[in-house]
């Protein structure tokens, strides 16, 4: 929580010190995530599972062609998971805070890229398995339709292993988003 507070802070503080506009919003969207490394080598086949995301996001201007964009997002992530004729489903849900640098080519076109912190909130596998702590990369690219709506596709690639000491072998989240949103 924290951890929240202070981002929200920062937030405010570069907008209270730049003077533009700052926006506010809510967006969904689809998941197409996987779960890849060496862990699960000789044990199957991993395969990308179709769930969801949702949450709030911000827009602080820092000129006229960049912005910074946090976020607070729900996503449900994990893998399709098939092992011999017995397949099942790994279900991880995190709380993400994406960090975004955008930059706009043209008007309502931007690239978007930055860190993502996701703390694991709930898994339908044992709770020993895998780390509270997720860090990833995101990278992807929005289009503003209006000063409301807007689209983006994104893809966060995990850079820490998610898997416990007690799993051994190293594995990270893998996820494409494709959201809609919609700035007040």
């Amino acid at each position: 929580m924290k951890k929240l507070v202070c981002i929200f802070t920062l937030v405010l503080t570069v907008y209270q010190m730049n003077g533009q506009e700052f926006s506010f919003g809510a967006k969904a969207g689809i998941n197409i995530a996987n779960v890849g490394g060496y862990n699960y080598g000789g044990l199957g086949s991993l395969g990308s599972k179709v769930s969801f995301h949702l949450g709030a996001v911000a827009e602080v201007p820092i000129s006229d062609k960049m912005a910074v964009q946090p976020e607070l997002l729900y996503s449900s992530q994990g893998s399709n998971w098939s092992f011999g004729t017995n397949g099942d489903n790994l279900k991880l849900d995190y709380v993400n805070l994406p960090v975004l640098a955008k930059y706009y080519f043209i008007e309502g076109l931007s690239a978007e890229a930055g860190p993502l912190v996701g703390f694991l909130v709930s898994t339908n596998a044992d709770d020993d398995l895998f780390k509270s702590l997720d860090l990833a990369f995101a990278i992807g690219a929005s289009y503003k339709l209006n000063e409301n709506i807007f689209f983006s596709l994104r893809y966060n690639k995990g850079i820490s292993n998610i898997n416990t000491d007690d799993v051994g072998g190293s594995s990270q989240n893998n996820v494409v988003q494709i959201s809609a949103g919609y700035a007040f």
